[in-house]
Parts: structure tokens; sequence; C-alpha cells
């Protein structure tokens, strides 16, 4: 089910790709919140774009992750005066995917340093969509704790666990059955997985 192109591009969405593994599913994200006319800021931490690479075979760059030109900007990680990093700066919603439990952490006890961890940390108190997809087994009492703070500051807490009733058949289908649940927790249209009864 496809929005209209006055509707997409009111939309604007933060993704931030850590160290976890889990890459696959940051780039099925970005690639298609932009081919499907979304504008998107992406910020990666340094091993976050060390995964990325390792795990996809794609360069963390504009050119490296799409043929289409103006919807997705890059951001630097460590750059705290990025616009991204005010409270003033608008966008709709920010998703951390895959989520590393460091960063889950410093977000989780609002110390973080990085503008990822930032731009948590506005959405939460700008009472902005915040998802947050950990990509890590077993968790720990610490890792449960920090689910718990998040969720009752407002984040959603989507753990990369895809569902089998679709009975998927590829890496792609899992990664999309993912993918659409991130999609629906922002609360953007989208026909990426097969729903229950359909």
């Amino acid at each position: 089910m496809a929005t209209s192109p006055e509707n997409q591009m009111k939309k604007h969405v933060v993704v931030g790709i850590t160290g976890a593994s889990g890459s696959l599913y940051a780039l099925t994200f970005l690639r298609w919140l932009v081919d499907n006319g979304y504008a998107v800021d992406a910020i990666a931490s340094e091993t976050g774009k060390q995964v990325f690479e390792y795990e996809t075979g794609v360069n963390f760059s504009v050119r490296g992750i799409t043929d289409k030109e103006g919807l997705l900007t890059i951001h630097d990680n460590n750059n705290l005066f990025s616009p991204l990093s005010s409270g003033s700066h608008t966008f709709d919603s920010a998703v951390l995917i895959p989520c590393s439990m460091g960063t889950m952490g410093r977000v989780a006890s609002a110390s973080g340093s990085k503008l990822i961890e930032r731009i948590a940390d506005v959405a939460l108190k700008e009472r902005r969509r915040l998802v947050i997809v950990p990509r890590e087994t077993p968790l720990n009492k610490l890792h449960l704790q920090n689910m718990l703070a998040l969720s009752s500051a407002g984040a959603v807490i989507l753990p990369a666990m895809p569902g089998f009733y679709q009975r998927p058949g590829t890496i792609e289908d899992i990664v999309k059955s993912i993918v659409s649940k991130v999609l629906d927790a922002i609360h953007i249209p989208n026909d990426l997985s097969m729903r229950w009864g359909e």
C-alpha cells in the first residue's frame, strides 16, 4: 500500500546505525525509504560503518546506498553541531537499526556524547517517535533494564525477531519482515511483508 508523494515528503526519518550485527536491516530500511520518496538523514558510528560495509559489501555513502539524489543525507557521528542535535530541528521519527547494547545503555542513561545518542535523546524529550532495533542475544539483566527504561520513556523496543508464519524462503524475506514492522512502528504504510490473514 503506497502513500501519495505529498504525504511521503512530509515524513522525515533519522536513521542511526551502530556496531551491532544486522546491517542488512539498515540497508534495506534506508533503500526502501529513499525509493519511496522519504527524506532520510543517516548516521553510522565508526564501528557501525565498519560492520555495515563488512556485512553488506556496500560503501556507507550516499552513492553506495542509492542512485536517487536529494533524499538521503549522511552525517558525521562526531558532529554535535549538526542541526539534528537540536530539538528545534524537526524530524518525524528516529530509528536505531541495528542498535548495539552499548548505544542503548548510553541512550537509556542520557549520557551519550555522539550524534546518534543525541538524536535519540532529542526524540525522547521532544516526544517524537524513537524505535530501537536491538540485535543481540542472549540478553543480560542490564540489557533488559535499559530496554525497560527506554520503553518507559516512550521508545519502541523492536528486537530483530522475525516471524515465520509467512514461510520466508530467503534471507531477504526475513529482513523485509523486520523492516516492515519498523515502518509500521513509525506509521509508514508499506506492503513489504505478508500480514497474517492475507
